[in-house]
């Protein structure tokens, strides 16, 4: 299936009000990214016409992106704590994250995917993969294939996080147009993969030194004076920068650098419009769209779905003061449910459903309007019983060991 991406922030905040627009645009990304999924078990034959066109997977990742890259750095500079910010991304990600892994393994484990190939000869280098969510820029397949964009969204949290620590986080423009500037140049010539190329022995031994060389750098911009806390932010840093360079599996070099460009335009976006930045930048962040229709990296459906999400970030923004309807923004609410526990609903229709060309239409539709149903009843309940709690418990950590805010 083609993959799309997360949304990250729940509404969960005191300003959440003030930024329902912005959940409203996760439930409208996350309600397209099932139905493009949805086309591959149920409707093969018009997936291709229609992606030609416009790509909803692609539309999907960035409306996402940017909305993470609007509101994420926000939240770090909000409270001014590196340890606060992981606290709060670890219990917003990671519970949610190990139910949908789990739940894929146990299909693995009835036959209804081949993954057991991969955990049967590299167990290990999967399994670490998968716990720092940088399985993607470590040739490590995908549990499920939405986690895919997991691997970016870390490798913006860590690049922001050592960004913060050197205190150069305010300089979102530069960071923007320098991506974009490297899909653009060196997209098509950069390698894919060639530090984990090689046999298992080699991804285990990339993946257990790039963990470990992430760990220490973190632990020490959480731990460490000042000078052990730049160094551990250079190390994240460069770390970071190196894979997203050589290393990546999917979807490659090209949008793997201009989704990093996205997310930063995001962060422009939002410190002109907290009044952080001059209006003038808006006329820099105009150039990474247009990064996006490179025409030699580009098809007509991705440089369509490019233009639609910038196009539909613009609007939302332009629309924020108005209140949203209430059942999109809790779509937006439970998107990163919808996310990540749609595939394997999908995953199960498939299996059933081998052939889909041979069910009538009408069975189909009633297949989807079926399958969209028990997705939003199943994420009602990972919202209340495992998102919903796990958060308020990261909450309760920050506000026993947040230190006071430091000023940038």
């Amino acid at each position: 299936m083609l993959r799309a991406p997360l949304a990250v922030e729940g509404t969960t905040s005191p300003h959440a009000g003030r930024l329902a627009w912005l959940d409203a645009l996760r439930g409208l990304a996350a309600m397209v990214v099932v139905l493009e999924h949805a086309l591959e078990p149920l409707w093969p034959e018009v997936r291709p016409p229609i992606k030609a066109v416009f790509d909803p997977g692609w539309y999907g990742v960035l409306v996402f992106f940017l909305v993470s890259g609007y509101i994420v750095p926000a939240s770090l500079e909000r409270r001014g704590s590196v340890r606060a910010f992981w606290i709060s991304r670890f219990f917003r990600l990671w519970p949610l994250f190990t139910v949908c892994v789990a739940g894929m393994l146990l299909l693995a484990a009835l036959g209804w995917d081949d993954l057991h190939i991969w955990w049967d000869t590299r167990p290990l280098a999967m399994a670490l993969a998968h716990a720092g969510m940088l399985q993607n820029l470590l040739y490590a397949p995908n549990v499920a294939n939405v986690l895919w964009t997991l691997s970016y969204e870390m490798a913006f949290y860590l690049l922001l996080t050592a960004m913060f620590t050197l205190g150069v986080h305010r300089r979102s423009t530069a960071a923007a147009l320098g991506f974009a500037a490297a899909a653009v140049l060196g997209g098509g010539l950069l390698p894919v993969t060639l530090l984990s190329a090689g046999g298992a022995a080699r991804m285990l031994t990339v993946v257990v030194v790039v963990t470990a060389v992430l760990a220490a750098g973190l632990a020490a911009m959480l731990r460490g004076g000042r000078r052990v806390r730049q160094a551990g932010a250079v190390a994240v840093a460069g770390t970071i920068l190196l894979l997203l360079a050589v290393n990546q599996s999917y979807p490659g070099p090209w949008q793997g650098l201009f989704i990093l460009a996205t997310m930063f335009a995001g962060t422009v976006l939002y410190r002109v419009e907290a009044g952080l930045l001059g209006h003038r930048h808006l006329v820099w962040v105009a150039l990474i769209p247009l990064a996006g229709l490179w025409p030699a990296r580009a098809e007509l459906g991705t440089q369509v779905a490019t233009v639609a999400a910038w196009l539909t970030f613009a609007a939302a923004m332009a629309l924020r003061r108005r209140a949203m309807p209430s059942w999109l923004t809790w779509l937006g609410l439970v998107s990163y449910s919808i996310y990540l526990l749609h595939p394997l609903l999908l995953e199960s229709v498939e299996f059933f459903l081998p052939e889909p060309s041979d069910v009538p239409p009408a069975a189909r539709l009633a297949v989807l309007v079926a399958v969209c149903a028990a997705l939003l009843g199943l994420c009602a309940l990972t919202w209340r019983w495992v998102e919903a709690p796990a958060q308020r418990l990261g909450r309760r950590l920050i506000r026993r060991a947040e230190p006071a805010p430091q000023k940038r």
